[in-house]
């Protein structure tokens, strides 16, 4: 969610947003406990591996890949916290703080020194957990691939983004499979970096994009209306008078308010991330000063802004996401050569940012992620599917197994390790299975020409 920079009462902000009113069912609904989270929301599994489907008979894997969002992780810099340091500073010296005021201030700040202490932007102990369980369950679900990879010397590639996060996580989920099984070791390639495919909203390719980002004019008034609404108002409100007094916050503009409210949220949304840093790994306990209600309704507003500039956006536009298309062709080409008898890779691990994920799910059509918005029903949580938390939370991944029986090939997809149907169209190899024939999912996504 972008961030409104407030100047406190000594002048007061421009005007946020201008006023304009989204339909009443832009309340959102009570939903899971991550939901007001967004896309902060840590890694879970979405199946338990012993449901798995087993493969059709005769089928072996030959080959694994995956895209991994980075693990949970620090803040990426400390302005929220600043921010709400300072107003705590103002209140106190004007004895304005209440009895939660006055306990929020040192939990900001131990917060604070705990994300400076791992680095703003980096991985927590909770974002190398969950990539080490997540490879881990890899190497559970596919001994006998590994135990192939190692025999016959494939290799292992590893690729990232490049950036700081990214990296780390790619090599704390390789070192993970080289711990299961020494022999993989050897077999694992350095990390390299692959900015085109794995930050391609930054690269060239995303030229179109940043420019739709900066200058689209629809988008920019359509997030304002879902912004600037009463309820925005209220709920800054709610937030606030729970740390300050009301003499205090009348001094507040409205514009303020909402800064820094949004400012509570999102300290708020980053804590679970940082959990194992809290003291005694208890946790930070801010859901003390922020109630559900309210948190959910930021959590709708984060949403909305990744959905609208990441995620489906508008039903007539695939701005958002025509990019992610270099990535889903990596994942046909490895699939492609394996079976062409050119390839002798193992597993092809690549690690990347919510920025690429959201934009992936819209594109492949993944579940939550099939619907775009239109003037008529702009984005709600009421008529929309999709949530932040389930599309990409930290360490979101989609992996997809690749199994050989003869000369036909078959794909069975995860996504956050849930077995999941390719989009609508694409045609199992029988009813209700997770496994798709290579050449059917070609001919479903528009490939047949590539062979």
């Amino acid at each position: 969610m972008r961030r409104v920079t407030p100047t406190l009462a000594t002048a007061g902000l421009a005007a946020l947003l201008a006023t304009a009113a989204v339909p009443a069912q832009a309340v959102p609904e009570q939903r899971s406990d991550r939901t007001g989270y967004g896309t902060k929301a840590p890694y879970e599994p979405e199946q338990n591996p012993r449901t798995y489907q087993k493969a059709p008979a005769g089928f072996v894997p030959v080959l694994t890949e995956n895209v991994s969002r980075h693990g949970s992780r620090a803040a990426t810099d400390s302005e929220d916290g600043d921010l709400v340091l300072a107003l705590v500073a103002k209140a106190e010296a004007a004895d304005a703080l209440t009895a939660k005021g006055r306990a929020f201030g040192p939990k900001v700040r131990a917060l604070q020194a705990a994300m400076s202490g791992v680095g703003y932007g980096d991985l927590s102990g909770r974002g190398k957990e969950e990539l080490r369980d997540t490879a881990g369950r890899l190497a559970q679900r596919l001994p006998g691939l590994f135990a192939t990879i190692a025999r016959k010397n494939e290799k292992i590639d590893v690729v990232s983004s490049g950036q700081g996060r990214a990296v780390d996580s790619a090599n704390v989920y390789a070192g993970t499979l080289a711990e299961k099984d020494p022999e993989l070791k050897p077999l694992i390639g350095a990390t390299r970096t692959d900015v085109d495919l794995l930050y391609f909203h930054k690269a060239a390719g995303g030229k179109a994009y940043r420019d739709y980002i900066a200058n689209d004019q629809r988008l920019a008034s359509t997030l304002k209306s879902i912004t600037d609404q009463p309820r925005t108002h209220s709920a800054a409100h709610s937030v606030l008078r729970k740390l300050f007094r009301p003499a205090f916050l009348a001094t507040l503009s409205t514009d303020d308010q909402v800064a820094a409210a949004q400012a509570v949220y999102n300290l708020y949304a980053i804590a679970p991330a940082m959990a194992q840093e809290s003291p005694g790994g208890r946790g930070w306990g801010l859901e003390r000063f922020i109630s559900r209600r309210d948190a959910d309704w930021f959590g709708y507003l984060s949403d909305a802004e990744d959905f609208y500039e990441k995620g489906p956006g508008f039903a007539d536009s695939d701005i958002t996401y025509r990019m992610a298309e270099v990535l889903l062709d990596d994942f046909f080409e490895k699939a492609e050569a394996k079976r062409a008898g050119t390839s002798d890779l193992g597993a092809e691990l690549r690690f990347t940012h919510a920025e690429e994920i959201i934009p992936l799910a819209a594109l492949m059509g993944l579940p939550g992620s099939t619907r775009g918005a239109t003037p008529a029903e702009p984005y709600t949580y009421a008529d929309n599917a999709w949530r932040g938390s389930e599309v990409a939370p930290l360490g979101a991944n989609i992996q997809w197994d690749v199994y050989r029986k003869g000369g036909t090939y078959l794909v069975r997809m995860l996504y956050n390790e849930k077995e999941t149907a390719f989009r609508a169209g694409c045609v199992p190899v029988s009813k209700g299975s997770k496994f798709y024939d290579l050449n059917e999912l070609e001919r479903c996504f528009g490939r047949t020409a590539n062979r």
